[in-house]
């Protein structure tokens, strides 16, 4: 979440900031809420100047031999009073930390300005789409041809929204992800973690899921215990290792990778994209999250953005890096980059990964800390994300970009090793 500090101090600044991403801040609201706070406070602590003067003037009345039962009913009104402020103080700070719960971050100054996706404007392009001899099939059909990519018996298990997949699918599905890990363990410096999939609610919280999009998660509540959420992404879980620690500056960067299923309830998507595994209520996706000192997040970012790029390059898929404009970036990002890699079919580039610099945003929530070497005292540090790849559209799109007139499908080459040594399936 934001500073308290910035929205007292520049609070029209931020209000303005937060309407090039489309966000309208209640400025007059938060202007008679800090009023009311700066009253009540002030009332509070005068009272409490009062009460301490009258309760010692009770003591040396007794020593004077003066009747204290008038000063001991003005104490006790006091009391009451003070109980009453504190409640009103609590009230009113309860609706300011609501507010700043439901404030999305701040743009970072390098975010292209724009409205929704049209505002987007992209950095570069790799590769070239492949031209095809043949009528182009879409990944449902090419996985159904052999029973290996079965939506309807997950219907019948699940419900909409889920796949089953089979056989030699199955198998290039999980080469996938273990590609993924080791590229991103073995050359670009992340700690493998395994994590549960399951996490209560202050973790969430943590990482801005909750409060303020709560529909889109799958919630298990237990009697008697704290709720259990699925988890929508491995950053929930991986970001919030660090939350409220005070970590040693050598041991920054932190960079964490891990495969695990994702699970999204698609609440706001209905009607979007229901053909195929392009948008599943459950879904793989191998996450990169780093954790750094402040002053090298965007630099940071540009590395955790090539990292995902490169698992596209060596499985030469064609991508194109969109630079998210101000109106459609997440709502815990201060910069996100978006690589969309082609899906012949559909005839256009489609997102497989989004990779965002969170700034202090997240790290404000954990309490995720680290003490600046230069002072000695805790700062918050910086927080970024970006999936290495989402497994399910990666699969999609080498179904695709690798279909054979036949239908059957050529494994790429850094796949082979992964697949038996298999070059094609179907």
């Amino acid at each position: 979440m934001l500073d308290s500090k910035l929205l007292r101090s520049n609070l029209q600044d931020v209000a303005d900031r937060l309407a090039s991403r489309g966000f309208a801040l209640d400025v007059a609201r938060i202007e008679a809420l800090e009023e009311q706070r700066k009253t009540v406070q002030t009332r509070t602590e005068q009272l409490q100047a009062e009460r301490n003067a009258r309760s010692k003037s009770i003591g040396q009345a007794k020593q004077r031999g003066e009747d204290i039962a008038p000063l001991m009913a003005d104490v006790e009104r006091m009391g009451n009073e003070l109980t009453s402020g504190k409640a009103e103080l609590e009230s009113i700070q309860g609706e300011l930390d609501s507010i700043l719960f439901g404030i999305p971050n701040l743009p970072h100054e390098s975010v292209p300005l724009g409205e929704d996706e049209d505002g987007n404007v992209e950095v570069r392009r790799w590769g070239t789409p492949a031209s095809f001899d043949f009528p182009i099939k879409d990944h449902v059909a090419l996985g159904e041809t052999h029973g290996w990519l079965d939506f309807e018996t997950a219907a019948k298990l699940s419900g909409a929204r889920f796949a089953l997949l089979r056989g030699p699918i199955a198998r290039l599905h999980r080469a996938l992800a273990q590609f993924m890990i080791n590229l991103h363990t073995g050359e670009h410096g992340y700690e493998e973690a395994y994590t549960p999939y399951l996490v209560q609610a202050p973790a969430l919280v943590g990482t801005s899921q909750l409060p303020k999009f709560e529909e889109d998660l799958f919630k298990i509540t237990r009697e008697g215990e704290a709720d259990l959420y699925l988890i929508p992404t491995a950053e929930v879980s991986l970001t919030n290792i660090v939350a409220g620690e005070i970590l040693d500056p050598k041991q920054l960067p932190l960079k964490f990778v891990a495969h695990t299923p994702c699970f999204r309830s698609e609440a706001g998507a209905s009607g979007r994209d229901t053909r195929g595994m392009i948008r599943q209520h459950q879904f793989d996706k191998v996450e990169m999250v780093q954790v750094v000192e402040p002053s090298t997040s965007m630099d940071a970012l540009e590395g955790l953005t090539a990292n995902a790029e490169k698992v596209l390059q060596l499985l030469q898929l064609p991508y194109r890096v969109l630079a998210l404009c101000t109106g459609d970036m997440g709502f815990s990002a201060l910069k996100t980059y978006d690589l969309e890699v082609w899906v012949p079919s559909q005839d256009k580039y489609r997102e497989i990964s989004s990779c965002s610099n969170c700034g202090d945003f997240q790290a404000r929530r954990m309490q995720a800390r680290f003490r600046n070497p230069e002072t000695g005292k805790p700062e918050l540090v910086h927080t970024l994300n970006g999936s290495g790849l989402a497994v399910g559209r990666t699969l999609v799109a080498v179904l695709e970009n690798y279909q054979q007139a036949d239908g059957s499908i050529r494994v790429p080459d850094v796949l082979k090793p992964y697949m038996g040594g298999v070059e094609v399936i179907g």
